[in-house]
Formats: C-alpha cells, structure tokens, sequence
C-alpha cells in the first residue's frame, strides 16, 4: 500500500492519529470527519495514498462509488435524514491531499449554504457550443483541449 508519512488521511490509517472509524474493508475506510458540517459528516479514503479522482486507479473507481453508494443510504438512516449531500474536491477546497468524498446527511431547511457558488451563464450559445466542443475534444484525448 502507498502512504505518505506527511498525509494526516494516511497516520488515521496507519492507527497513529485517532479517529472514528464507521467503515474499513480491504480497499476503502470511512470515518467521522472532526469537523463535521452536521453530525454524521463522514469521510471516504481509499487505503492507498491517491491525492485526487485523476490520480485513482482504474481498479479502484468502481469500489469508491459503491462504497460511496452504501455509505449515503447508512448515514441518511442512521441520522434520520432526508437524504444526503456527497462531495469531492480536487485540489481546490481540498484541505487534505488525500482523495475523500464527504457524505453529509440533509434535511430540508437545514441551512446549509455556501456550497453553491454564483451561477456565470454563458456568453451565448457559440459560447455554449465551443466550451461543449473543447470538452469532446479533452474527453477523445485530442490536443488543444
């Protein structure tokens, strides 16, 4: 398994730094995020040390949103939530260099906001349509995407 000795996602692994652990399989761990948005908030890692989706290996994208996929459902009823918020960041916003998904539980009218950034319409549908085209392109791995 990779580990960086720097990556606090790695010492809670390791057992050097405590935290409280919901899930632990061969491939994935989840624990209680120390500053939770509410009680609940849980964070997803994978063992291995991968700092964002980009650096993940393919074998270990299907375990991640399963897991992810099982932990939404376990929060929402564990916290008698409506239903769940679930998030990643990618080297913007992300506090800790080690992918993780938040899965928050919600509630309408919980008054979580600031998550939602103001909306930047397009400049019109040309607009529309080159921003489109450069993203096929960086999908189909052509060059000057």
């Amino acid at each position: 398994m990779t580990r960086d000795p720097d990556c606090v996602f790695c010492s809670i692994l390791a057992g050097e730094v405590e935290a409280e652990i919901v899930l632990d399989d061969e491939l994935m761990v989840a624990f209680l995020d120390h500053r939770p948005l509410f009680p609940g908030h849980v964070l997803l890692v994978p063992r291995e040390h991968h700092e964002t989706l980009e650096d993940l290996p393919p074998e270990l994208i299907e375990p991640l949103f399963s897991t992810a996929k099982r932990l939404t459902t376990a929060v929402r009823e564990a916290m008698g939530s409506q239903g769940t918020f679930v998030a990643m960041n990618n080297v913007v916003s992300q506090s800790v260099p080690h992918l993780h998904v938040h899965v928050v539980p919600r509630t309408k009218k919980d008054g979580l906001r600031g998550f939602f950034w103001p909306r930047n319409p397009y400049e019109g549908d040309d607009h529309m349509a080159e921003t489109a085209e450069r993203i096929r392109r960086a999908l189909a791995g052509g060059a000057d995407a």
